[in-house]
């Protein structure tokens, strides 16, 4: 880290009344975000500095702005106690080291109330009306996203471009389909919902026990699809009994009707599988982070059983035509950057 940035954070964490605050860094994403626990110097306080360097894409007033929107809707986001828009910082609360993953690989007896917790959490979140000016989460976002499929792994698993034409059609399905199964832009989607960006807040009461992280990038969409984000996750394994119980928990107390909604799921689904794949293979070749490789295959299998479903029938028989299955092989040569 630059000595300009250091003086940033210590100009920073002095305005913040932290002057003089120990940093610690915390396990980062896949953003160019950085993220500190600081502690006072007597030890009695704790809070975490998010560092959005400008100039990056990663502005810091979307996260603000979801942030205060969950918190008074009652959720427990954290708390923001210090800003600064020029420089790309956010002093906030510190929710703990319990996330859901930690937590399920800690005590797997957790697991359904925890996420039976973050289910009710969504079906309460969707009553609420979302914040002005969210953008949509449109037909064309949905393609534009699922473009990296065809950017990305086609051409690390290959070792070619697809041609024009097979792009055009590919494109023209991710839209068609999302458009015609999950139409619906009525909710705040918070799109990480996932659970490396969700806590249990066991001292908190209610829906307050679940900690919300890694919102910024939220939009105007489908009631679904953080319920796929949730039970799909990329980095751990949820099993088929968890999916079809937070499903049916999600529909009941959400009052949908059961086919539309599970047909919405499997292409929000789908969409998001093939855009994952695309990002963790981008995140290997050309920023070097190799590790996101070994969660594809995970990520392959949820994509295939959400091209099960009847009403994906065309994307299935695209997928199946023209992206390869995640072998060993295949890894290894994205892996070792021969595209």
């Amino acid at each position: 880290m630059s000595a300009d940035r250091l003086a940033d954070y210590a100009a920073f964490l002095t305005a913040a009344g932290w002057d003089g605050a120990r940093r610690q860094p915390l396990a980062g994403d896949a953003s160019a975000r950085r993220y500190d626990r600081v502690t006072k110097a007597e030890g009695s306080q704790r809070a975490v500095l998010m560092d959005a360097p400008v100039g990056t894409g990663e502005e810091i007033q979307p996260f603000l702005g979801i942030a205060r929107f969950l918190r008074d809707c009652g959720f427990s986001a954290p708390r923001i106690y210090h800003e600064d828009e020029d420089t790309g910082l956010i002093l906030m609360e510190d929710l703990g080291d319990d996330l859901y993953a930690r937590l399920c690989s800690r005590d797997p007896a957790s697991e359904t109330l925890i996420y039976g917790a973050a289910v009710d959490l969504l079906a309460s979140l969707h009553r609420f009306q979302p914040p002005a000016g969210l953008p949509p989460y449109s037909a064309a976002v949905y393609a534009d996203e699922a473009k990296l499929m065809v950017d990305w792994y086609h051409p690390a698993a290959t070792g070619k471009k697809l041609s024009p034409k097979h792009q055009a059609e590919y494109l023209k399905l991710v839209s068609s389909t999302t458009t015609r199964f999950a139409p619906d832009r009525s909710v705040c989607v918070l799109r990480d919902y996932h659970a490396e960006n969700l806590l249990w807040l066991e001292d908190r009461c209610g829906l307050a026990r679940v900690g919300l992280l890694d919102f910024q990038d939220a939009l105007l969409g489908h009631p679904a699809y953080d319920l796929v984000s949730l039970l799909e996750d990329a980095r751990r394994d949820t099993s088929p009994e968890l999916r079809q119980m937070m499903q049916d928990r999600y529909i009941r107390l959400s009052q949908v009707d059961r086919k539309e909604f599970l047909a919405a799921y499997a292409a929000l689904g789908a969409q998001r599988n093939l855009k994952i794949i695309g990002i963790f293979t981008r995140l290997c070749q050309r920023d070097g982070k190799a590790q996101y490789l070994d969660m594809i295959p995970r990520v392959w299998a949820h994509l295939a059983n959400d091209l099960r479903h009847p009403c994906l029938a065309e994307l299935s028989l695209f997928v199946s035509l023209h992206f390869q299955v995640p072998t060993p092989a295949i890894l290894a040569r994205i892996r070792q950057g021969r595209a």
